[in-house]
C-alpha cells in the first residue's frame, strides 16, 4: 500500500522574510514528513510551466525569497494582456532537483519534502479570479495528494484531494481596525470555507471557538491541531554560542528584553514600547520585526527609546541568531492583542526565557501558568511585568524553571499525534 501523501501551500514559504505562518507551513512539512507520509509542496512563483526542466530548476531558485515588487500593468498594454492571457493558465510543472543549483540557504523556503509543484502565480490568480467570480479556482496535477492542507485561507481547491484550510484566527473580523483586509472578501472568503469547501483545521480553542461564533455552520468540520515549534530549536539550545548576537548588538546576556514578529497594531507594540520605557529598567529591549501597516501611533516612542539607547531595532535577524538572541534574554515581551496561537511565546518556553504576555487569544493555552499575564490594554499592567522580571530573581527564575515543562505539552510529537488524528479523520 502506498504511503499517504499530503499537500502543503508555498504561498508563505516563498516570501524573502519569515512570517508566522511560513514557520507554520514550515514545521507542518517537517513533522508530516517525519510522521513518514509523502509531502507535496505546491508553490506559485512566477515560472512558465513548459520551460525546460533544467531551467524550470534555475527559475525556482531564482524566484524563491526574491524581493522583487510586480508592478500592475496599464490596461490594454502588452503586459495587461499578457497577464489576462495567463489568468486562467492553472497548469502545473513539477521542479526536479538535479544537484546542479546550489540549495543550501533555502532551508527556511524548501522544508522536507517528496515533490515540488509549480503553478505559475497560482495564488495571485486565485484571489482576482475570486473577487471577479466569487468562485475558488479548481486546479489539476498530476498524481495529486489524498490530502491538500492550505496554511492559509486561499480561494483554490486542488481537485482529486481532500481540501483542507488552516485558519489561525478571525483577527480582520474580530478587529479590523488592525488590519488592511477588504473586510467584505474576507468575510465572503472565510464564509465559503466554513460553507461546505473543505475541511477547517485551526490552532487553539480560541481561535475554534471565534470561528464558530461568526461562522456556526462550521460545527462538525472543525478541528483544532494546535502547533509546534521547529525541533531546531533544541539544537541551538545545546550547541547556542552568544558571542555573535552579542556582539552585533553590543549587549550581555540577561542584559535585555526581547520582541519579535511584525509591527503592527494587533501585535500591541505602541503600548509594549511605552510600558517599557515607563519600567525604568536598566536593561534594553530589542525588537526584531520589518515595519508593518497603519503603526504611526503605534511607533510613536520607538524612535526616542532608540535615540536614548534603551532600544534597539532590527528588520530581520537569520533564524540562528534570532534564536539565540531569545535564550539569552530577561524575558520575551509579548502582550498581544491578538494571536491564534503565539508561537513566540511557545518558542520562548522552550528555551526557558520566562514571558510576559496578554490573555488574548490563544496565548493562555500555550503558556498555561509558566508566564506573567499581563492586560494587553492597560499599560501599568504591561509596565508592572516587566519590572517584577526585571528585578525579582524568584519570580524569574520560577518562570524559567516552568517553561519547558509547559513548553512539551506541544512537543513535535505530540503535534503529529494530533496531525495523524485529523487526516485519519477526514480520510473517513
Amino acid at each position: 500500500m502506498n504511503k499517504l501523501s499530503v499537500g502543503i501551500d508555498g504561498l508563505n514559504l516563498a516570501l524573502p522574510k519569515g512570517t508566522g505562518v511560513a514557520t507554520y507551513a514550515r514545521t507542518l512539512a517537517n513533522t508530516i514528513h517525519k510522521m513518514n507520509y509523502g509531502v507535496d509542496l505546491l508553490y506559485g512563483l512566477d515560472i512558465p510551466c513548459d520551460s525546460p526542466p533544467a531551467l524550470r530548476e534555475v527559475q525556482f531558485f531564482n524566484n524563491l525569497a526574491d524581493e522583487k515588487i510586480v508592478k500592475s500593468s496599464s490596461p490594454f498594454s502588452l503586459g495587461w494582456w499578457r497577464n489576462l492571457q495567463q489568468m486562467k493558465d492553472w497548469r502545473s510543472g513539477e521542479i526536479f532537483l538535479s544537484g546542479r543549483v546550489e540549495t543550501r540557504g533555502f532551508e527556511s523556503h524548501l522544508p522536507k519534502n517528496d515533490r515540488i509543484i509549480n503553478i505559475r502565480n497560482i495564488f495571485k490568480k486565485a484571489h482576482r479570479y475570486y473577487r471577479k467570480t466569487g468562485k475558488f479556482i479548481e486546479i489539476e496535477v498530476k498524481n495529486p495528494p489524498e490530502i491538500m492542507h492550505w496554511t492559509y485561507p486561499l480561494p483554490i481547491k486542488l481537485n482529486q484531494s481532500i481540501n483542507i484550510y488552516t485558519l489561525h484566527d478571525l483577527v480582520p473580523l474580530r478587529l479590523p481596525q488592525t488590519t488592511l483586509d477588504n473586510k467584505s472578501s474576507y468575510y465572503n472568503l472565510i464564509k465559503d470555507i466554513c460553507s461546505g469547501q473543505g475541511k477547517i483545521c485551526t490552532v487553539s480553542e480560541s481561535s475554534r471557538n471565534e470561528i464558530l461564533s461568526f461562522f456556526p455552520e462550521a460545527s462538525g468540520r472543525i478541528h483544532n491541531a494546535y502547533q509546534t515549534y521547529d525541533e531546531d530549536i533544541h539544537n541551538h539550545i545545546k550547541n547556542e554560542n552568544f558571542n555573535e548576537v552579542g556582539r552585533i548588538f553590543n549587549i550581555d546576556r540577561d542584559g535585555y528584553f526581547v520582541f519579535f514578529g511584525s509591527l503592527e497594531p494587533k501585535k500591541n507594540i505602541g503600548r509594549l514600547i511605552e510600558a517599557f520605557l515607563a519600567s525604568s529598567s536598566s536593561r534594553k529591549l530589542v525588537i526584531v520585526g520589518a515595519m508593518g501597516w497603519k503603526n504611526d501611533k503605534e511607533l510613536r516612542f520607538l524612535q526616542h527609546g532608540i535615540d536614548t539607547g534603551r532600544i534597539i531595532h532590527t528588520e530581520y535577524l537569520p533564524r540562528y541568531l534570532l534564536t539565540s538572541l531569545l535564550i539569552n534574554a530577561r524575558g520575551l515581551l509579548f502582550p498581544s492583542l491578538a494571536e491564534g496561537f503565539g508561537l513566540p511565546a511557545l518558542e520562548a518556553l522552550v528555551c526557558g526565557t520566562p514571558v510576559i504576555c496578554s490573555s488574548e487569544g490563544g496565548l493562555p493555552e500555550v503558556v498555561g501558568d509558566a508566564a506573567m499575564i499581563v492586560d494587553a490594554y492597560d499599560t501599568n499592567s504591561i509596565a508592572s511585568g516587566i519590572i517584577k522580571i526585571d528585578r525579582d530573581d524568584t519570580i524569574y527564575n520560577n518562570l524559567k524553571a516552568k517553561g519547558p515543562i509547559q513548553a512539551a505539552t506541544y512537543s513535535p510529537d505530540r503535534y503529529a499525534d494530533r496531525l495523524k488524528a485529523l487526516y485519519q479523520d477526514v480520510l473517513r
